[in-house]
């Protein structure tokens, strides 16, 4: 459960959205005095409800329902617009984060990023974290997290790329870059070729972060802070456009380490 947000700043909150200020806005105002992305929207929710606040159809913010349908463990804290973001809670039990952490942690590699010329896989000096891939339906674990992943992400099973799970340590980040292919790119073409272009993310968040870590949107001023169980989906390719606003990075971390395991979907069956 997310901490209360202390009183003035609810007061700040509830005045500045009678005055009409976006909420996406108060968001990133928010965050900038550091409190966590659960707290804010838990606030706005039940403050958009109290006021029955008309939101301007321009607004990048759309007030999430408490609650995903019957039977899904998980619900959304969070949706944007421009690009479509919608952050989750309750994706993964603990055990399970625990369990993925466990399975991963003797087969890290170095990771790396795609050529732009070749389309070989290669260390860069802008993604400093080490990861490892799990084939698709590879353990029970994985095929569950890939069913989840499906009914989230509104795409077939069949379309996604087998599960990576990356660690963190202190000073570890991945600077902002865009997770499709870059048409421009000779190298990209290699990629498309299996499946088609890349068209969501997921990103399951696999352990507390002491400090840092953060998933950042720069061209939207979003941060997404790294919490156990939770998740954020974004969406960044459509009838043949991709969205440079999805533009996203990993913050270094501060303190502890971070882990994730990242989800990625194609056009067509990968």
């Amino acid at each position: 459960m997310a901490a209360e947000i202390p009183l003035q700043w609810r007061n700040w909150l509830h005045e500045n959205l009678m005055r009409g200020v976006a909420p996406d806005q108060l968001v990133a105002t928010m965050q900038e005095n550091h409190f966590e992305l659960t707290q804010i929207n838990i606030a706005l929710i039940e403050m958009i409800r109290d006021i029955e606040l008309r939101l301007d159809p321009q607004s990048n913010f759309i007030p999430p329902e408490p609650c995903d349908g019957i039977g899904k463990p998980w619900s959304v804290i969070l949706q944007l617009r421009k690009p479509v973001i919608q952050t989750y809670q309750n994706v993964l039990s603990s055990d399970e984060c625990d369990e993925l952490v466990a399975l991963s942690r003797n087969k890290l590699l170095p990771s790396t990023t795609v050529d732009k010329d070749t389309g070989a896989m290669v260390p860069h000096e802008h993604r400093t974290s080490s990861g490892t891939f799990f084939q698709r339906g590879e353990n029970e674990l994985i095929r569950i997290m890939e069913t989840r992943a499906s009914e989230i992400m509104k795409l077939p099973v069949e379309n996604g790329e087998g599960i990576q799970v990356l660690r963190y340590g202190i000073g570890a980040e991945y600077k902002p870059h865009f997770d499709y292919f870059p048409s421009e790119h000779k190298g990209s073409q290699v990629h498309i070729k299996k499946g088609g272009q890349r068209v969501a993310t997921l990103i399951f968040y696999l352990n507390d972060v002491a400090e840092g870590g953060e998933t950042i949107f720069p061209e939207i001023s979003l941060k997404v802070s790294p919490l156990k169980g939770t998740a954020v989906y974004f969406s960044y390719y459509s009838q043949g456009q991709v969205n440079p606003l999805s533009l996203h990075g990993g913050m270094p971390v501060i303190q502890g380490e971070k882990w994730i395991a990242t989800k990625w979907m194609r056009e067509k069956s990968y």
